[in-house]
C-alpha cells in the first residue's frame, strides 16, 4: 500500500517529492499512480522496438522531467541512463536500459 514510508523504503526523496507537490500528500500520491500510469513508457518501448530514436529520446525525456520532479528515485535513474544516448542518437541495443526502466516502474507500481 502507498504511503510516504513504502515510497521512502522505495527509495524516493519524499521530502522533495512532497515539496513539489504543496506539501498535499494525496495530490502527491495521486501524482504518483499518473506517473507510473504514463503512456510514455509504452511510447519509449514501440519506439526502440522500432528504432525510432528520436521517438524514443522524446518519450524518456518527458518521463526523466515527470519522474525527477516527483523525486521517484530509482526510477528517475534509470530514465537517466536511457536518455542521453538516445538525445545523441546513439545506435545500440537498448534493451538492457529500457528492462532497466520498466523493471524500477514496476517495482513502484507494486506498492501503489
Amino acid at each position: 500500500m502507498l504511503s510516504m514510508e513504502t515510497l521512502k523504503d522505495y527509495g524516493v526523496k519524499t521530502n522533495q517529492g512532497l515539496e513539489r507537490c504543496c506539501n498535499m500528500e494525496a495530490f502527491y500520491f495521486k501524482m504518483i499512480a499518473a506517473a507510473v500510469g504514463d503512456a510514455n513508457f509504452e511510447k519509449l518501448g514501440k519506439a526502440l522496438e522500432d528504432k525510432d530514436l528520436q521517438a524514443g529520446f522524446e518519450a524518456a525525456h518527458a518521463l526523466k522531467g515527470i519522474t525527477g520532479n516527483l523525486a521517484l528515485d530509482p526510477l528517475y535513474d534509470a530514465v537517466c541512463e536511457i536518455v542521453e544516448p538516445l538525445r545523441t542518437k546513439e545506435d545500440r541495443d537498448y534493451t538492457e536500459m529500457y528492462k532497466k526502466v520498466m523493471d524500477a516502474r514496476d517495482r513502484l507500481a507494486a506498492i501503489i
